[in-house]
């Protein structure tokens, strides 16, 4: 198995749930980047996110949106992401999950996928979320993560239903990413988590993988709320706000996740 299959088969041997902080790659900067995963995991993160900058992010609000135009501007590529992680990978037992989008990866030249996720793999990424790849043209995707013992995660909407739910499940590794709410990223003072409950249950009836929920989650109460029902709740742009306001990003990461873990318990 791979490592976040250990990850999340450990916390489910002790009865815990997980925290997965996003991090979008090269903001403010690749070094920081780096810091605030040693800092994430310091504070009680499992798995961490980490977001591969795009110019045209499918899912993602203002704050993501905003942060990965600026990485951008700075010049980090794909290249200079594994760079980062194979950096990092040896300091380090937190899960490092990629989330990129379709066209990145088969932009990639020669090889395409193929090339992408045995890169990344090497780097030291564990898994890959692609939130726009359409599940019937993702075989190569599962075909490759299941040679490198990589998780896979495509993205589950509340609208999601019917043999496209049955389809998009069949093809998740690791973990399944289940979205709160229909949109795009961001910040909610209220978790709209009506029906949270009969979706997680849902899934669990067609798969026994674990189950991760995010958008709109910023705060300890809603990750509370969330993992009544799932098994993790992910915490993406009020984290990346935070930091890009921080004269110290990763130690506004320790704060933030470790607020946020406070809901685990």
């Amino acid at each position: 198995m791979g490592r976040i299959d250990d990850i999340f088969s450990n916390l489910r041997a002790e009865n815990r749930k997980a925290l997965m902080p996003f991090l979008c790659a090269g903001h403010p900067t690749l070094e920081e980047t780096r810091e605030a995963i040693l800092a994430c995991e310091a504070a009680g993160a499992s798995v961490i996110e980490i977001g591969i900058p795009f110019s045209d992010p499918i899912a993602d609000g203002p704050v993501i949106a905003g942060a990965m135009h600026e990485a951008l501007g700075h010049g980090v590529t794909p290249a200079k992401v594994f760079d980062m992680v194979h950096s990092v990978r040896g300091e380090t037992g937190v899960g490092l999950v990629a989330m990129v989008s379709y066209s990145i990866v088969y932009r990639m030249g020669d090889g395409g996928a193929r090339a992408f996720i045995k890169q990344a793999c090497e780097a030291g990424f564990d898994g890959f979320i692609f939130p726009d790849v359409p599940a019937e043209e993702s075989d190569e995707l599962v075909s490759v993560c299941d040679e490198s013992d990589a998780s896979l995660s495509m993205l589950i909407a509340p609208t999601t239903g019917g043999e496209r739910f049955k389809e998009v499940l069949s093809r998740c590794r690791g973990f399944v990413y289940l979205m709160a709410r229909v949109g795009i990223t961001g910040t909610a003072t209220s978790l709209e988590s009506d029906g949270l409950a009969e979706r997680v249950a849902a899934i669990r009836e067609l798969s026994d993988l674990p189950i991760a929920c995010g958008f709109g989650i910023s705060s300890a109460d809603q990750v509370r709320e969330v993992v009544r029902h799932a098994d993790a709740a992910i915490v993406g742009s009020a984290l990346v706000g935070r930091m890009g306001e921080a004269k110290d990003p990763a130690a506004a990461a320790e704060r933030f996740v470790r607020e946020l873990a406070t809901g685990l318990a």
